[in-house]
């Protein structure tokens, strides 16, 4: 508080002042409950006692002090008061902006109130003009005191909010049950979703991707490097394709939305889709997920199923596999196959010959036209090293 010339009031001055307190307080607590919104509930339920003790103490404290001969700072106590209600006013969901709209009127009609009652007992202009000075000096302190509170409680309870909901994250990735999960949640005070989906992001996409998803996604920066795991509440439906349009062209890949407490379904599958590199949309990828399952079976099949053709040269192996590839899937239509493989019927034709002279009946058994199909379903099957397996 700024040095300033001693204030003395009268024995009997500061005495209306305190026999008025009471009547002041209630006075500016109705003030700020009907000029700031987000205390317009605050005298239901402890706030309102809580918010009445506060502003009490603190006018008391200012009497205390002008009451004091030399006294330049408000009492530890009052100072105290005011950063304990500061960090209140932060649990309670009030933001510093009503906090310090609560003390600029508070200070008004404090001012006001305090100010009649020195008048009335005939204090002069240039002692009334200290008393001002006193008075609102005292309450920047004060106010100050509360910011800091409120700042100190918000880095708190976010600190801790934070590790809890690391530690959700963590529960939910290792498949914790589900009961260890409810009560992480709440512990996290974590609103449980329907669904959670796995997003995979890239850490230099993150801050974009955060800005279009909701803010009660899980985050964890550990499990693969390079990326972030986001698990995004509610992206369903309409929510999946507006989480697709947030992804597309930034590296990062999405799983299936899962109930919550099964995400981590969510997350092994977009994991597979980002080391398998097939695209952002998992689901768009299924069959090829089912074909690399099992890669050591995939590739023992296609050696058994391609075994006709390991005579060959590789490029001849090579381009009988693409036309059967084709033909298989185009459900021997020759002209679709040769418009796909950008080559002449007549090659299609030839090339069928070749594998029909080849496989013989294998082409008209179901059974190995099944196998088949999987052994030759995707273009280039990890873990396969020539088109003849």
């Amino acid at each position: 508080m700024p040095r300033q010339e001693e204030l003395r009031l009268p024995k009997r001055t500061l005495a209306e002042l305190r026999s008025g307190l009471p009547a002041v307080a209630d006075r500016t607590v109705a003030a700020i409950i009907e000029e700031v919104p987000s205390y317009s509930d605050a005298l239901s339920g402890p706030m309102g006692a809580t918010i009445r003790d506060a502003v009490q103490l603190a006018l008391g404290g200012f009497i205390s002090l002008a009451s004091r001969s030399g006294a330049q700072t408000p009492t530890a106590q009052a100072v105290d008061g005011a950063y304990q209600l500061g960090r209140g006013e932060a649990r309670s969901g009030r933001s510093v902006e009503a906090l310090l709209s609560a003390y600029r009127i508070g200070a008004r009609v404090a001012w006001q109130e305090l100010s009649s009652i020195v008048v009335q007992q005939g204090v002069g202009a240039a002692q009334l003009a200290q008393f001002a000075e006193l008075v609102f000096a005292y309450i920047d302190e004060l106010s100050a005191a509360s910011v800091a509170g409120h700042t100190d409680e918000l880095a708190t309870t976010g600190r801790v909010r934070q590790r809890l909901l690391e530690r959700l994250a963590g529960l939910l990735l290792s498949g914790a049950p589900a009961e260890e999960l409810d009560e992480a949640a709440e512990r996290a005070g974590w609103t449980p979703p329907s669904t959670l989906t796995a997003v995979l992001v890239p850490e230099s996409q993150l801050r974009a991707v955060l800005s279009s998803v909701s803010a009660e996604s899980l985050q964890v920066t550990d499990e693969l490097e390079g990326m972030v795991l986001l698990l995004v509440p509610d992206a369903h439906g309409p929510g999946r394709k507006a989480l697709l349009r947030t992804l597309e062209g930034r590296g990062a890949v999405a799983g299936p939305p899962r109930p919550w407490q099964q995400v981590r379904t969510s997350y092994e599958r977009a994991l597979r889709v980002h080391t398998l590199e097939l695209g952002t949309d998992s689901e768009e990828h299924l069959a090829a997920l089912v074909l690399t399952a099992d890669p050591g079976a995939l590739a023992d099949l296609r050696e058994r199923v391609l075994a006709p053709l390991a005579d060959l040269r590789p490029s001849s192996a090579e381009k009988l596999v693409e036309t059967l590839r084709s033909w298989l899937l185009h459900h021997g239509r020759r002209d679709a196959v040769a418009a796909e493989l950008f080559v002449h019927p007549q090659t299609v034709r030839y090339r069928m010959g070749q594998l029909r002279e080849v496989f013989g009946d294998q082409l008209e058994d179901p059974a190995r036209i099944l196998e088949l199909t999987i052994a030759v379903g995707l273009d280039a099957p990890p873990g396969s090293d020539s088109a003849s397996g």
